[in-house]
């Protein structure tokens, strides 16, 4: 196993470890699991890094540094929906987007094109992880909304672009 695929299973380990830390609930947990949540967030970028420029791109790799995104960003979402901070219409549509992207991808890799993450995608993928670490430290309702608000906008938004720039994609589909 190489580098780039050892550092997305470590986020993969982090994913139970960040959920105890917040059912745990000591003093400061939230700010541990803080950490946890950024430190993940950084091997995603990092482990993307390696994989290319090292030349260390995999089948393997390429399956699931995106699984370990969605899981590490949905167990977060899932525990804000259990505390009351989100509601569970706002985790819905960012579950839909990312089932429905996948499967447009898995169409379009069907029929032999590869459909690349595109600016709106990592807008979306950018204000949601500073948004998570945001709701994750004691703020303001207000401010909480606004998250909330930020990440279901940018999920519809990237999700409505990648499907209107590929509805070619289900035009070929058959």
């Amino acid at each position: 196993m190489n580098t780039a695929n050892k550092l997305t299973m470590l986020r993969v380990v982090m994913i139970p470890a960040f959920l105890i830390v917040l059912y745990w609930g000591f003093p400061y947990s939230s700010y541990v699991a803080l950490a946890i949540f950024i430190l993940a967030s950084v091997t995603d970028f990092v482990d993307g890094y390696i994989a290319r420029h090292y030349d260390q791109v995999t089948d393997f790799g390429k399956f699931m540094d995106p699984l370990a995104d969605k899981c590490l960003v949905t167990a977060a979402m899932l525990w804000f929906v259990e505390i009351g901070q989100m509601p569970a219409w706002a985790l819905l549509i960012v579950i839909v987007r990312e089932f429905g992207v996948s499967g447009l991808r898995m169409i379009a890799a069907d029929k032999g094109r590869v459909i690349a993450a595109g600016w709106s995608g990592k807008v979306k993928t950018a204000s949601t992880m500073v948004c998570i670490c945001l709701m994750l430290l004691p703020i303001p309702d207000v401010l909480n909304l606004i998250c909330v608000a930020v990440i279901v906008v940018t999920t519809i938004y990237s999700g409505c672009e990648y499907f209107l720039k590929n509805k070619d994609v289900f035009a070929a589909a058959k």
